[in-house]
C-alpha cells in the first residue's frame, strides 16, 4: 500500500543531475494551459491558510503531484512544513528531486482509495495537521470514493484546522452558461496551443522520453491507465459532503466559471 516516508533529502532523486526545477516548471505551464487562473486559486488558498491558522502551518499536501502547492506554501510561509502524499511514481520523482535537501518537506507513497492510507503518514508526536490542501486532483475519484475520503480527513486536523479542495466543480443547474464558458475557454486554449503550449498527453510523452522519468512514467501508466474516470460534482455537493463528514463549517471561498475552491473548517 505504501512505502516508508521519504524526506526530501534522503532520496536518490536529487542526485541524478536532472534539472528538477525545469520539470516542475513545465508541469506548472502544462496545468496553466487548462487553468489560466491557477495562480489566483493558489493565492486565495494561501490567504485562507494564513487567515485561519497563521504563517507557520503544518501542511498535508493531498494528491500532491509534483508538489505545486508545497512549493507555493514554502515560498510564502518559510516556517511551514509539508508532507506530500500521492501514488503517481513519476510526479513523486519530480517532487522528491525538486525538494531534495529541504528538511521542511517529506513525501509518502499511498493510494487514497486504500482504507488504510493514513497509516503511511509520518508520526512525529504532533497532534495533527493545521491544513490539508489539494488542487485539481480529486476529480479522479468518483463521488462515492471522494465521500469516503472526506470522512477520513477531519481526524487528521487539529481543532480549528482546515481542508481546502480547488477543482473542477461546474454547476449542473446552468448548462447553457457552462457550455458558453467552455467554448470560450477552449478557444483560448486553442490559441495557446497554436503558439506552442504543451498539453497533458504531450507532457507525458516528454516525461516518458526523459531518462530520469521513463521508468516511473511507465509505472504510472500501469497504475492509472490513460486517464481516470472520476466525476465532477458541484461545489454545493462538496460543502454538504464535508459537513456530513464532520466539518463544522464548509463553503466555497473562490469561484471561477468552471472551478471552485471549497473550504471545510473543523
Amino acid at each position: 500500500m505504501a512505502d516508508a516516508t521519504d524526506t526530501a533529502d534522503t532520496t536518490d532523486a536529487g542526485r541524478t543531475g536532472t534539472d528538477w526545477q525545469a520539470w516542475q516548471d513545465s508541469w506548472d505551464r502544462q496545468q496553466e494551459w487548462y487553468m489560466p487562473d491557477r495562480e489566483e486559486r493558489f493565492r486565495v488558498m494561501l490567504d485562507m491558510v494564513e487567515a485561519l491558522v497563521g504563517p507557520t502551518p503544518r501542511v498535508l499536501d493531498l494528491a500532491c503531484g509534483t508538489g505545486s502547492i508545497t512549493d507555493r506554501v514554502l515560498k510564502r510561509f518559510p516556517g511551514a512544513t509539508s508532507t506530500g502524499v500521492d501514488l503517481d511514481p513519476a510526479l513523486l520523482t519530480i517532487a522528491r528531486g525538486h525538494f531534495s535537501g529541504d528538511e521542511r518537506v517529506s513525501f509518502v507513497t499511498a493510494d487514497l482509495k486504500d482504507p488504510d492510507w493514513r497509516s503511511a503518514l509520518p508520526r512525529d508526536g504532533r497532534e495533527g495537521y493545521d491544513v490539508i490542501l489539494t488542487a485539481t486532483a480529486l476529480h479522479w475519484l468518483h463521488s462515492k470514493d471522494l465521500a469516503v475520503l472526506y470522512g477520513q480527513l477531519a481526524p487528521l486536523l487539529v481543532p480549528g484546522g482546515a481542508f481546502m479542495n480547488a477543482d473542477h466543480m461546474p454547476d449542473p443547474a446552468t448548462p447553457r452558461i457552462n457550455a458558453a464558458e467552455r467554448a470560450h475557454r477552449h478557444a483560448g486554449m486553442d490559441r495557446a496551443k497554436a503558439s506552442g503550449a504543451v498539453d497533458w498527453r504531450e507532457w507525458w510523452a516528454l516525461a516518458a522520453a526523459g531518462p530520469a522519468l521513463a521508468e516511473p512514467t511507465a509505472r504510472r501508466f500501469e497504475i492509472y491507465g490513460e486517464h481516470a474516470d472520476g466525476d465532477t460534482p458541484s461545489a454545493a455537493w462538496h460543502a454538504e459532503t464535508l459537513r456530513a463528514a464532520g466539518f463544522a463549517e464548509a463553503r466555497t471561498v473562490w469561484r471561477s466559471p468552471s472551478d471552485a475552491l471549497v473550504l471545510g473548517l473543523k
